[in-house]
């Protein structure tokens, strides 16, 4: 049974202003160093708090990239649940589950006109490899049964159903469409089959 390792208080958000504390975890199904950054006002016993999911995305969350719209949906979220509470669940599955490398092979292939998921068929693999069973058992380390998720993907509300994480709302998040991801922001919706009114 997974359980909450250490946790540390701290700021986050662009300007570093919002309190928040960021937890670690023993015994996740997998050794990826995921972590939950828990907003201040977020009362876990009482409420279905506000969650996201986010996989992390170094070229969006770090970089900025035009390709995508991942750190955009990180920032919006950091800034909601500092207003509202919540726990971002931030979660080592770069690139769909693919890898850091592998995404940038995809980013190659998308250069030469592929979407996100023919690159990454083309390179061998799913549409999506990310596993959610690590993200409920962290949900059940910190005693959270029910939630509002905050997703535009229904895959992620598909596997926190099945394992036992009761969804009381699906909260979306905005399009960000810029020069660059337009196409990307297509594919999730044509193909992936995302909530966004683009």
């Amino acid at each position: 049974m997974a359980e909450v390792r250490a946790r540390v208080d701290l700021k986050v958000g662009a300007k570093s202003n919002i309190d928040a504390e960021i937890l670690s975890f023993s015994d996740l199904k997998t050794d990826k160093e995921h972590v939950a950054v828990i907003f201040k006002q977020a009362d876990l016993q009482v409420d279905a708090p506000l969650v996201r999911m986010h996989s992390e995305c170094l070229t969006g969350d770090v970089f900025h990239s035009s390709r995508c719209d991942c750190g955009e949906q990180l920032e919006e979220t950091i800034n909601k649940m500092g207003e509202l509470g919540g726990i971002i669940l931030y979660l080592r599955q770069e690139g769909r589950g693919i890898g850091l490398y592998n995404k940038i092979d995809a980013y190659r292939l998308q250069s030469e006109g592929m979407n996100t998921y023919e690159a990454n068929n083309h390179l061998g693999f799913g549409d999506d490899l990310r596993d959610f069973t690590e993200a409920a058992q962290m949900l059940d380390a910190l005693g959270v049964k029910q939630i509002r998720l905050v997703t535009n993907n229904p895959k992620k509300v598909k596997e926190l159903k099945e394992n036992g994480i009761e969804i009381v709302e699906v909260v979306n998040t905005s399009a960000h469409i810029k020069h660059g991801n337009e196409s990307y922001l297509q594919a999730k919706v044509s193909h992936g089959k995302h909530n966004l009114k683009l």
